[in-house]
């Protein structure tokens, strides 16, 4: 006599997946509750997708990468290479901070000033490295 066979279990995968869909939710202001109706379900599902608790179909996810305007493959890991000490471009999404940065600074319209704010964050990154005396090891980013 066979059994019923078990619901897959989440993934580490799913897990990363949740964590970045939950920084771009929050860098971009979204509530649980928004990105839900948005996408047709309960604030309660929003939260197990973002905890890796529940798994996340194709189409949803593909509407969850519309709505905050991503490409979908934004929410999968990227590889990294050990070897040369960078990191891939994806794994800046892990850093609410970083998130909130790219979403304020592409919601600029303006070239020239998009220019200038992009000259001071390179000043200010150049003037830590100069007082350290060492790159940080985030700042060789492969792109």
């Amino acid at each position: 006599m066979s059994s019923s066979p078990k619901p897959k279990s989440a993934t580490e995968a799913d897990r990363t997946i949740g964590g970045r869909i939950a920084t771009l939710r929050v860098a971009q202001g979204l509530s649980q509750t928004d990105l839900g109706q948005a996408i047709g379900v309960s604030f309660q599902q929003v939260q197990k997708y973002e905890k890796g608790r529940n798994r996340i179909g194709a189409g949803r996810l593909q509407a969850i990468a519309d709505l905050l305007r991503v490409p979908v493959n934004t929410f999968f890991a990227d590889p990294q290479d050990g070897a040369s000490g960078k990191v891939g471009p994806t794994a800046l999404f892990d850093d609410p901070t970083v998130m909130e940065l790219v979403v304020a600074f592409t919601s600029i319209p303006d070239e020239t000033t998009r220019g200038g704010i992009l000259s001071i964050v390179k000043a200010a990154a150049a003037l830590h490295e100069s007082r350290t005396g060492a790159q940080h090891p985030d700042a060789a980013v492969e792109l």
